[in-house]
């Protein structure tokens, strides 16, 4: 009969691990936690992001720093989603000069 073998949880922040389980999340996650990151909800409302590292007795959630860039102005918006694609005219006018002259030099 096999007993199973029962892992203590923790909740820790990355800068409160030590330096040598801090390295071994940075290895886990080499290219970073978005895929594995969870949003955390306490009780009173509040939440905290954590990504999930295992050792042989310690299941740990480490709270992570995110930032979350909430500030966008609509005019910056425009400048990126606009409805007009600048110079498309200017280009689709050479393309069709090209085009004319293309079929000219092959009759």
């Amino acid at each position: 009969m096999t007993t199973k073998v029962v892992k203590r949880r923790s909740v820790v922040s990355f800068s409160n691990l030590p330096e040598e389980l801090q390295e071994e999340v940075k290895k886990l996650y080499p290219y970073g936690y978005n895929e594995a990151m969870m949003r955390i909800e306490k009780p009173n409302g509040e939440f905290f992001y954590a990504v999930p590292f295992e050792t042989d007795e310690v299941s740990y959630l480490v709270k992570v720093t995110v930032k979350i860039d909430d500030h966008i102005e609509d005019d910056d918006d425009k400048d990126y989603y606009s409805d007009d694609l600048k110079g498309a005219d200017e280009f689709a006018d050479s393309e069709e000069e090209e085009d004319i002259d293309n079929l000219r030099d092959e009759i």
